[in-house]
C-alpha cells in the first residue's frame, strides 16, 4: 500500500512541480518513470548462463547453471535457488552547472546560492575545461512497479537523496582529491591516459575493458573523482564523464554494492573499491528524454547527441543508471519458516513467483513468434 502511494505521488508531481526558484540557468523538469525510461534496456534476460531473452546492448558474465546453491543461516547450512539475471534500473544523476539544481526532481535548492558556481572554464588560462556538480539519487524503479518480486538483491526503498556535491569539499578541490585517492598519480602520464584508446574501442563495438579501470572509454580519464572536466568539446560527454567518475567514486566509498558474478558470486551482495564498468548502462532523460535506447559505460555520444545538445541550452542533463543483477530466488518456502532473517527478500509463495517469471518467458517469445516487437504488459 505504502508503495502504490508513493508510486502515485511520483505521476501526479511529474506533471505539477512548479518553479522553485528563479535561477534561469537551472532547467529542470521531473522524470516521469514510465514514459521517460527505456524498458527495453532490463533485457537480456537469462537463467544461468542460458539467455531467454536477448537485449540490445551486450550482457555481463553469468553463473555457469541456473540451479545455484549459497550458504544459509544454521541447522540448514545451505540453500537451493534459481540465478536469474536481469537489468535493473537503480540510480538517477543530476548533472549541472548550477548548485542547487535538483535536474530530475524539477526544483532547484536555492541553499546553496552561488556556492562552488560551475563553469566552462576552470581558469584563465585552461580553455575549454568546465566544472560540474552531480547529484546521485536512489531510483529503485523496478521495486516501486512491482515488475519482480522476491529476489535478494533487488534494490529496494523510495526515491531518495544519495550523494550531493555541492557539500563535499573534494569534489571542488583535485589536492585533496588526490589526498584520498593517490593512486590518480600513477596514471596522470601519456602512458597511462593512451591505453584508454582500447577502451574506447572496445567501449565502441561491445563492453569496456573492466582491467582498464582509470579510463571512461571515450569520454577521457576517471581520475581526479571531482567536477573539473579539462578539454571540452561537448557538454554531453562532460556531463556522462562526471556521471560516471562518480559512480566510481560511491563505489570507492562502499555506497554502492557489487550484485553480479559468476556462481557463488550471486548469493549475496559485497563491496567493490574498483569500479566494475561493464555492470553499468545509461541512458538520457533530461532535458531530452531518450528513452528508445541505452548505452554501455564509457560508449561514445557521437552516435546519439544530435539534437539533444541545442545552443540554448543551459548545460543541464539527467541518467538513469542501469545495473545488471544476478538474483538468487530460492525456491523452497520452508526457508521461510525456519528464518524470518530473509523474509524480507524470499518471498511468501516461490511457487507461484517461479510461475509468473514463465508465464512472462512464454507471452515474450509467444509475441516474438507472432511478429510483435513490443514487450508484453507486465514484463
Amino acid at each position: 500500500m505504502k508503495r502504490s502511494l508513493w508510486l502515485l505521488m511520483l505521476f501526479l508531481l511529474a506533471g505539477h512541480v512548479p518553479a522553485a526558484s528563479a535561477d534561469s540557468a537551472c532547467e529542470r523538469r521531473f522524470v516521469n518513470p514510465i514514459t521517460d525510461i527505456c524498458w527495453s534496456c532490463i533485457f537480456p534476460l537469462s537463467l544461468g548462463s542460458i539467455k531467454v531473452s536477448q537485449g540490445k546492448v551486450p550482457d555481463t558474465a553469468n553463473p555457469s547453471m541456473p540451479i545455484q546453491i549459497c550458504p544459509a543461516p544454521p541447522p540448514l547450512f545451505r540453500r537451493i535457488g534459481l540465478a536469474i539475471g536481469y537489468w535493473e534500473p537503480m540510480a538517477l544523476t543530476d548533472v549541472t552547472r548550477s548548485p542547487g539544481c535538483m535536474v530530475n526532481l524539477g526544483f532547484s535548492l536555492p541553499a546553496f546560492g552561488k556556492t562552488a558556481q560551475g563553469t566552462a572554464k576552470k581558469d584563465e588560462k585552461q580553455v575549454n575545461g568546465a566544472f560540474y556538480h552531480v547529484h546521485w539519487y536512489k531510483y529503485p524503479l523496478t521495486y516501486w512497479l512491482n515488475i519482480i518480486t522476491s529476489l535478494g538483491c533487488l534494490e529496494g526503498g523510495d526515491l531518495d537523496i544519495a550523494y550531493l556535491s555541492e557539500i563535499d569539499p573534494t569534489w571542488t578541490d583535485s589536492s585533496l582529491t588526490t589526498i584520498l585517492n593517490p593512486e590518480a598519480v600513477i596514471f596522470a602520464n601519456p602512458i597511462a591516459q593512451g591505453a584508454c584508446a582500447a577502451d574506447a574501442i572496445a567501449s565502441a563495438f561491445n563492453m569496456p575493458i573492466d582491467a582498464l579501470f582509470w579510463c571512461a572509454g571515450s569520454q577521457g580519464s576517471m581520475y581526479p573523482f571531482n567536477g573539473w572536466v579539462s578539454n571540452e568539446s561537448s557538454p554531453l560527454q562532460s556531463s556522462l564523464l562526471v556521471s560516471e567518475r562518480m559512480a566510481f567514486k560511491l563505489h570507492r566509498q562502499g555506497m554502492i554494492m557489487e550484485t553480479i558474478g559468476k556462481n557463488n558470486a550471486v548469493c549475496n551482495e559485497y563491496p567493490s573499491p574498483i569500479l566494475p564498468k561493464e555492470r553499468w548502462r545509461y541512458q538520457m532523460v533530461n532535458m531530452y528524454p531518450d528513452s528508445g535506447q541505452c548505452h554501455p559505460f564509457g560508449r561514445s555520444v557521437t552516435r546519439w547527441e544530435t539534437g539533444k545538445n541545442p545552443p540554448n541550452t543551459k548545460k543541464n542533463f539527467g541518467y538513469p543508471h542501469v545495473q545488471p543483477d544476478r538474483q538468487y530466488h530460492a525456491l523452497l518456502p520452508v526457508y521461510f519458516f525456519l528464518d524470518s532473517r530473509w523474509s524480507g527478500f524470499m518471498g511468501k509463495n516461490k511457487l507461484a513467483d517461479v510461475c509468473e517469471w514463465l508465464h512472462l518467458l512464454v507471452v515474450y517469445h509467444a509475441g516474438r513468434y507472432a511478429g510483435f516487437n513490443q514487450v508484453p504488459a507486465g514484463i
